[in-house]
């Protein structure tokens, strides 16, 4: 067995950090490796797979294919083509949605209190995973819940005033392993209660242990509640089973600490927000697909270098190892991975005042693709010539003429497995 597993996952001992290859540069794509191994996967699947994890992998196989149609656009001056092939808009596709989170980040932005933000972290032990696996709303709902109000008691306990808090929803580690962690963006200031006014805090020393304990303390009284009232799932003969375990992890602080200041706001924004968009892995850290291997970059933030930064190794897995470890990230379905707290809860109203942004921080620098549908050579734009389409539910090619448009949609049905 122990031969297996090493044959399945091999991590390289070398650094990579002087590759002269742009980290950005997409050269292996996810759907290439899923259609060589998918079939074979489903004939001894080592996880359950639920529904879930069937409509995200057949979304990251046709993401960008004529499966999903496509449009065509034409220079009226010089007669260039452009295809325009369909996205599959599923938030778990790591092709389709770069696009969508850095609106998603733009927006956010500008819905942010116009004062000093802190990127903070708060993270759950790994010995509660096998609950977090059986109870995965249930306890990720909590986390949410905890480490907000943790940051909320001490804002309000020290300066009276109540933040605003952004909080996004990371359950995989470097390695793709279950890592449950929040990432919140909140605001060091706020607005106080009895005057209502925008309030900059002076924070000159955070107390960790204290937040630590709120957020500790927290979670576990959410945990033993849903014990008692009998909706945790769990393999514990009686309640006194539960306290132990929790008396275990106890004996360490709980993980919750603050990044330096942000220098860029919008940056720090993206990267929290990238799982509310894309799959938990990018493209672009693939260095290798080998038939049924799969390699990517990680952090190893158990071996750094003397600049006290992690080094960059690559893992190297086989696909009875790898989609296990990634469906095991695929959202239930319709739940929110990204939500508000303090001020920015939907329930509050912030002046327009308050989040005004200066007009220099408008970010031109998002535009990182060419628009297909302007021609490049006469600089004016392309006109729609018309669109093949696939909704795959008729058994019968079925063709349709929209009278408004004067365009013929044509629809071919395909089964995906």
């Amino acid at each position: 067995m122990q031969a297996i597993n090493d044959r399945c996952e091999h991590t390289a001992d070398k650094e990579h950090t002087n590759s002269k290859e742009p980290i950005n540069e997409v050269k292996y794509r996810l759907a290439d490796f899923v259609n060589l191994n998918w079939t074979k996967y489903l004939l001894n699947p080592k996880e359950f797979i639920k529904p879930e994890h069937f409509k995200a992998i057949n979304a990251i196989r046709t993401c960008g294919t004529e499966v999903l149609g496509k449009h065509i656009y034409a220079c009226p001056s010089c007669g260039d083509i452009s295809e325009i092939t369909n996205s599959c808009k599923h938030r778990f596709c790591p092709s389709c949605s770069w696009k969508e989170t850095l609106i998603w980040a733009e927006k956010a932005y500008l819905k942010l209190l116009n004062i000093p933000h802190r990127h903070a972290v708060a993270t759950l032990p790994h010995a509660l995973n096998s609950l977090l696996k059986k109870n995965y709303k249930l306890l990720n709902n909590a986390l949410f819940k905890a480490s907000a109000e943790a940051l909320k008691d001490w804002m309000y306990a020290r300066f009276k005033i109540i933040p605003g808090i952004m909080s996004v929803l990371h359950t995989a580690g470097e390695k793709k392993t279950q890592h449950h962690h929040t990432h919140m963006i909140v605001s060091m200031g706020g607005i106080n209660k009895k005057t209502g006014e925008l309030k900059t805090a002076a924070i000159k020393f955070i107390p960790y242990k204290f937040i630590s304990r709120k957020f500790r303390i927290k979670f576990e009284d959410i945990l033993v509640k849903l014990f008692d009232t009998g909706k945790l799932k769990h393999n514990f003969k009686n309640r006194a089973e539960l306290l132990v375990l929790l008396k275990k992890i106890n004996k360490d602080n709980w993980r919750f600490h603050f990044e330096p200041p942000m220098e860029d706001l919008r940056k720090v924004i993206r990267y929290v927000g990238r799982y509310s968009k894309r799959a938990c892995l990018s493209e672009s850290k693939i260095t290798k697909i080998n038939r049924e291997y799969i390699s990517f970059r990680y952090k190893d933030n158990r071996d750094r270098g003397q600049d006290n930064k992690p080094k960059e190794k690559i893992l190297t897995l086989h696909y009875s190892v790898f989609f296990p470890r990634l469906l095991q990230h695929v959202p239930p379905p319709y739940y929110q991975i990204v939500r508000y707290y303090g001020l920015y809860a939907n329930s509050n109203k912030i002046k327009k005042e308050y989040t005004a942004k200066p007009s220099s921080a408008v970010d031109k620098s998002q535009k990182t693709y060419k628009d297909p549908k302007h021609c490049e050579y006469c600089d004016i734009a392309k006109k729609h010539i018309y669109s093949v389409q696939d909704i795959r539910e008729p058994k019968k090619r079925t063709e349709k003429f929209n009278k408004n448009k004067h365009k013929c949609l044509i629809t071919y049905p395909l089964k995906i497995a």
